[in-house]
């Protein structure tokens, strides 16, 4: 993916994402530093007049700029304009889970970390199912965000890069972490109220930008910049736009950031939907983002545009207004745009519209307000205020969830429970993730529990990690680190192994485990891009993470092998993966054959010793799970959903040693964990929910709270249940909850609690409605137990009859209540009609069918409690016309073929090679057709074929269409050909006989 040199940089993806980089700044920008504002500047304009509307203070400011100066602020970083009082504006800082990082003009686009409230990352938030909880989060983003802003507003932009609403379609997705949900309305409802809650509530004035992301089905981090997501009508229509579409059209965000991906074989940089969709659904003006390098890569990797010229006009026209490229160097863009007005790419109106979408947030910012707006006089007191304090631990707490619970393993009596032993590589350590902010103190789950139990109990600790040392084969000297909190370059130097020569050793799976010096408590990594390893990092990061290894067998030695990240990419030089020691003993990159050999010591099993901490004890909790740089983040796919090795060890041992186990997972994403479900006592998920994680933690274990976190996406037994991650197709691939018909570990909504629930019989306003019509579904639900508890209260649709496949099951609503012992409440869910409907591919319109549906109430989507059914009066979908004009891309099922732009500005066409068909379901062919027309492309030399079949793609021939080469694949002309035998009510299938692209087409009388 990242193919050149230049990107060994890391690509700065939403947010100016380097972390390191230290660019000259391009010369406009040189020329913006902010000086005094001139005299002339102070006078009051009518953009500063708060009395005006936004439009009019809009058009007045953009009717006073140069068309030089409306250029300029097309990019990330927007210059100053002194003479009309204009400061800088920069957009995206990152917000996804607290505030996080941003990046500072005047030092070159270097990142700078806000240590602030970090809150649960967003799958934890996700699992909270609790918009009102979520909104109360964003809401202290937006202060945050604000507080540092007015610190230092060059730096901390208002406009903030988040939230992330792609569906976790596949639980092996790098950026799961980043992601709410894998349903659509769970995802766009959480993603509504984190944005109106990080924009704030006053009519007029935000608080905040809030700007989603990324538009659209954005899945895969392997080939992300170059493989296209195929996305058939419904997917796209049902599925992937959902969650942008709600925020958007509750007005709870400001814009789209656009994804690095293709969409059907366009880029989604340059994608039309960015006007033609997204802005019709919002009521208010939007300002929508590219992705950091996006713009650079329609040239480069994607090869869309022949020029930059070209491609930055084709963005500006698709409805992007800003460009996140060349880190602070605004130059290249700004010379583009330019180049592209010169040759008659671009109008001036097309900037004028951007630049429009821009000064509409700003003024909304209240920037152009004498006083700064309403918001201006938030300091920034409230970073890590008691108060946002209190709601990360909250957020924590709800997001944990109970996956097992057998026998009432938990919750712990406290005064039973005085002796407890927490074990595991994460049971005194909390991680902070990419778009995390530093963390302003730390409960880790050991100070947790220690907390809790305070001085009536004893709390023991072990990471269950082993400790070794390295002792050159040949020298019999070992590897030292240093002893500062700096560290030092590793080095043979020791005869013995002192604390020095000792490091604790993590796994993280797949082989890959980090180092972490007994000398300082530093993790060993790779310094600065040199040949030398040093114990220098509090904990991995970056964004080539440069601290992993792997301890290769080598005889009766080890190789220490380099896995940092930066060694997938083709510039790096993949022949030095290995350290060997120079001639003074500095361990150094080289390839294998120079590699040292090295003796590993074991100074302290780790297994062994977690053992010998959990044996006696009352209870032992393990606690596992994730590195969040490592095997799974941004730019890297997961490859397995199992446990590390390692880990799963430790559990199984601990397990054996004392029978009452709890096991705490702590990552961020769905895991196999087969063998702990048959054998572990209890389990709990939680993802790495920021510094109270460890007394949420602790509150869950010993019931002060009742776990209410339910699951939001399916947890699969197996990587065998999924199909390829670059399959986009889940009607077709029976992929998430919604069509998978397997038998899950965990089914979404799943979660369990202390409190026990009874469902009474649900009670309809009305048993049959209209398709434009609503049903309110009222239901009792009686905590039957002695523990007050949350239960989320979940209904679900599945539609008995239609013309196309249905949902097995789809979430409609859901309700968090809060039940003291034995208290009942009738829980209200609305239910719109309209709701139920599904895009009809043969009108291309929404359509709902008259047809019965099971509403279906419980505490999970597996767990029913209660069943009613509702006649909804909707319409019959007719029998296909083929006879009218038919998009080839509108099939009802295909086989190896492929959604394809059909034009470089909008529209969808059909890609498919030999064998590869598309079949149109259902089709009145009356008293018989006669001829086919299509239009048809063929980029390669000579002539193909397209076989028109009935009933099956080898059914009855019933003719053939001779599709020629067109040289060109946007080049379509059209094809004809005679039918015979076709007649009836049939299934047309077209049979693609090679590689051609299929439009449209159309049957003849």
């Amino acid at each position: 993916m990242r193919t050149t040199l230049r990107r060994a940089r890391p690509p700065r993806s939403r947010a100016a994402r380097t972390r390191t980089t230290a660019l000259l700044l391009a010369p406009a920008l040189a020329m913006t530093t902010l000086a005094a504002v001139p005299a002339q500047a102070r006078q009051s304009y009518p953009f500063q007049n708060p009395r005006l509307s936004v439009d009019a203070r809009v058009n007045d400011l953009a009717g006073r700029l140069t068309l030089d100066e409306k250029i300029s602020l097309l990019h990330q970083y927007q210059p100053a304009i002194p003479r009309l009082g204009i400061k800088r504006f920069k957009t995206g800082t990152e917000a996804l889970h607290g505030l996080a990082w941003s990046t500072d003009v005047n030092a070159g686009g270097a990142v700078r970390t806000a240590t602030a409230t970090v809150f649960p990352q967003s799958v934890g938030l996700g699992a909270t199912w609790n918009p009102g909880l979520i909104k109360k989060v964003g809401s202290a983003v937006g202060d945050e965000a604000r507080g540092y802003n007015k610190e230092n507003s060059d730096v901390w932009g208002l406009q903030l890069w988040a939230p992330v609403v792609n569906l976790l379609r596949d639980p092996r997705w790098g950026r799961n972490e980043e992601g709410y949900s894998e349903d659509p309305l769970l995802s766009g409802l959480l993603g509504t109220a984190y944005g109106k809650g990080m924009q704030g509530d006053h009519p007029k004035y935000l608080k905040a930008a809030p700007v989603v992301k990324h538009y659209l089905a954005n899945n895969n981090e392997v080939r992300r910049d170059t493989t296209s997501s195929s996305l058939r009508p419904r997917v796209k229509k049902e599925y992937d736009e959902v969650p942008f579409k709600l925020p958007l059209s509750a007005d709870a965000a400001t814009g789209v950031m656009t994804a690095y991906n293709l969409i059907n074989g366009r880029p989604a940089t340059a994608h039309a939907d960015a006007n033609d969709l997204v802005r019709a659904w919002a009521s208010k003006t939007l300002f929508n983002v590219t992705d950091a390098g996006g713009p650079n890569n329609l040239v480069n990797s994607q090869k869309y545009y022949g020029s930059l010229a070209e491609a930055d006009a084709a963005t500006i026209k698709a409805g992007v207004d800003s460009f996140t490229t060349d880190d602070t160097n605004s130059a290249k863009t700004i010379a583009a745009i330019k180049e592209a007005l010169d040759k008659k790419y671009l109008a001036e109106r097309d900037v004028d519209t951007a630049v429009r979408h821009i000064l509409s947030i700003r003024v909304r910012l209240g920037e152009f307000d004498p006083d700064g707006g309403p918001y201006a006089k938030i300091t920034k007191s409230v970073v890590n205020s008691p108060a946002h304090q209190r709601l990360a631990r909250q957020a924590a707490t709800e997001q944990t969830v109970l996956l097992k619970n057998q026998n009432r393993a938990l919750p712990l009596d406290a005064a039973k429970n005085k002796k407890v032993a927490v074990v595991g590589p994460l049971a005194d350590t909390l991680y902070t993730d990419w778009y995390s902010g530093a963390l302003p103190y730390k409960v880790t789950p050991l100070a947790g529990i220690r907390n809790r139990l305070g001085s009536a109990g004893t709390v023991t600790g072990s990471e269950g990690a082993d400790r070794i040392a390295l002792k050159d084969a040949d020298s019999g000297k070992y590897v030292t680190a240093g002893t500062g909190a700096a560290g030092a370059p590793l080095k043979l130097s020791a005869e013995k192994p002192g604390a020095a020569e000792q490091f604790d050793v993590f796994d993280w799976g797949q082989g890959v485990v980090t180092l972490r010096s007994v000398a300082n408590g530093k993790t060993v990594g790779r310094f600065n891009w040199g040949d030398t390893m040093v114990n220098d990092q509090d904990q991995p990061n970056g964004w080539f993470v440069q601290q992993m290894f792997k301890l290769e067998r080598d005889g009766d030695g080890v190789l220490l092998r380099y896995a940092g990240y930066e060694k997938a990419y083709d510039w790096a030089e993949p022949a030095k993966t290995y350290l060997k020691a120079g001639d003074d003993g500095t361990l150094v990159l080289a390839s294998k054959g120079e590699a040292t050999r090295f003796t590993r010591e074991v100074v302290r099993d780790g297994v062994d010793e977690a053992v010998k901490v959990a044996t006696g004890a009352d209870t032992a909790v393990v606690v596992v799970g994730s590195m969040p740089f490592i095997n799974g983040r941004e730019d890297h796919d997961r490859t397995t959903m199992a446990l590390a090795e390692r880990q799963s060890e430790l559990i199984k041992a601990v397990r054996k040693a004392n029978p009452n186990t709890v096991v705490i997972v702590e990552n961020s994403y769905p895991t196999t964990l087969t063998w702990e479900q048959d054998n572990v006592p209890a389990l709990l998920w939680t993802s790495h929910a920021g510094a109270e994680t460890g007394n949420a933690l602790a509150s869950v274990l010993f019931g002060d709270a009742s776990p209410s976190g339910r699951l939001p996406q399916t947890w699969y037994r197996s990587e065998n249940d999924l199909p390829d991650i670059l399959e986009y197709d889940i009607i077709k691939t029976d992929r998430t909850y919604l069509y998978f018909k397997g038998k899950p570990l965990y089914p979404f909504g799943h979660g369990l609690s202390y409190g026990s629930f009874r469902y009474g019989k649900p009670r309809l306003s009305s048993r049959s409605t209209a398709a434009n019509g609503t049903v309110t579904v009222q239901v009792p639900v009686t905590n039957t137990s002695r523990t007050a508890a949350d239960e989320v209260v979940q209904l679900y649709t599945h539609q008995r009859t239609s013309r196309v496949k249905q949902p097995v099951k789809q979430l409609r609503a859901f309700q968090k209540v809060h039940l003291k012992a034995g208290q009942t409440r009738t829980v209200t869910l609305r239910l719109r009609a309209a709701d139920l409907a599904h895009w009809d591919v043969t009108r291309n319109r929404w359509t709902v069918e008259k047809a019965s549906h099971d509403i279906l109430i419980g505490s999970s989507s597996a767990d029913i409690r209660q069943r009613a059914t509702l006649a909804v009066r909707g319409e019959k979908v007719p029998a296909r016309d083929l006879a009218k004009p038919t998009r080839a891309a509108d099939f009802d099922d295909q086989q190896n073929a492929l959604l394809v732009d059909e034009s470089k500005v909008r529209g969808d066409a059909v890609g498919a090679g030999p064998g590869g068909w598309i079949k149109f379901a259902g089709a009145d062919l009356g008293r018989g057709v006669t001829g086919i027309k299509a239009r048809a492309a063929r980029e390669a030399e000579g002539g193909t074929t397209v076989q028109v079949r009935l009933d099956r793609p080898d059914g009855p021939l019933a003719g053939t269409l001779t599709i020629p080469s067109t040289g060109d694949r946007y080049a379509y002309r059209e094809a004809t050909a005679a039918l015979t035998g076709a007649t009836g009510r049939r299934d047309v299938y077209l049979v693609f006989g090679g590689d051609a692209r299929l439009s449209s087409f159309a049957l003849t009388r």
